[in-house]
């Protein structure tokens, strides 16, 4: 399969300290890949610069025929601001934004759609809801529900199953397989092994610098994990600037 995602020799952090060493790979296309790996190990930095959302110290992140509006991206929840007075319908029909724009009514049409989303991650009722009353569950509910209207190829989830319960996980888990199911790509950061072990086919292990990237069964290792944690116990915070490949 061609790569949706193509990395070649990418190194990204911030004011020149890596977060990730030098990773080359791609990420197919339909593919529905987790990255793992300890605290700390660039996981969020890697999806936040194939988002355009981070611009990479050397390398480079190549989107095969995507262009921006291709990509939905989910940060972390601490990452949201919730303190916008904005209702739950509000907040879905956003997810039209790249194709309506600013200035264009929405009409019944894209009403319908989001409601047809609210009830496919099971928030029907919940349209006037400020989504400042909503829990953590729900909360990550209507933001699945958005993305479900951004209609993208590429999906980017960055710890989207971190403290919900465990009904909500695994409604969500279903829409990530629909996703899966209408071959679009989906990268999504976790933690939790055996959910990776049973939803998610292929797997990046990465501790700054890559494990092993490839099927679950052959990545998840134990001779790998203890690879892993041992990279992270030897990480040392002071080191200067990677400098290889850079001026």
């Amino acid at each position: 399969m061609s790569a949706a995602v193509r990395l070649t020799d990418l190194t990204l952090g911030y004011r020149r300290h890596p977060a990730v060493h030098h990773l080359s790979g791609g990420f197919a296309d339909g593919s529905l890949t987790a990255v793992v790996g300890p605290n700390g190990a660039g996981k969020s930095t890697l999806l936040k610069a194939i988002s355009g959302a981070l611009k990479p110290l050397d390398g480079r992140v190549a989107l095969q025929g995507l262009t921006a509006r291709d990509i939905a991206y989910l940060p972390q929840q601490a990452e949201v601001d919730r303190s916008f007075p904005i209702d739950v319908i509000d907040t879905i029909l956003l997810g039209h934004w790249r194709r309506v724009g600013p200035f264009r009514a929405v009409g019944q049409e894209l009403r319908s759609q989001a409601e047809e989303a609210l009830a496919l991650v099971g928030l029907s009722g919940f349209e006037r809801r400020p989504i400042a009353a909503l829990s953590a569950g729900q909360f990550q509910r209507a933001l699945f529900a958005r993305m479900l209207l951004q209609d993208a190829r590429l999906i980017l989830l960055d710890e989207p199953f971190t403290a919900i319960d465990a009904r909500t996980t695994a409604d969500l888990l279903a829409v990530v397989r629909r996703w899966h199911g209408e071959q679009r790509t989906v990268v999504a950061v976790l933690h939790d092994f055996e959910q990776v072990r049973a939803h998610f086919p292929e797997t990046l292990l990465l501790a700054r610098e890559p494990v092993a990237w490839g099927r679950t069964v052959d990545t998840l290792t134990s001779a790998n994990l203890a690879r892993a944690r041992a990279m992270a116990e030897s990480w040392d915070e002071r080191a200067g600037p990677c400098r290889r490949g850079m001026p």
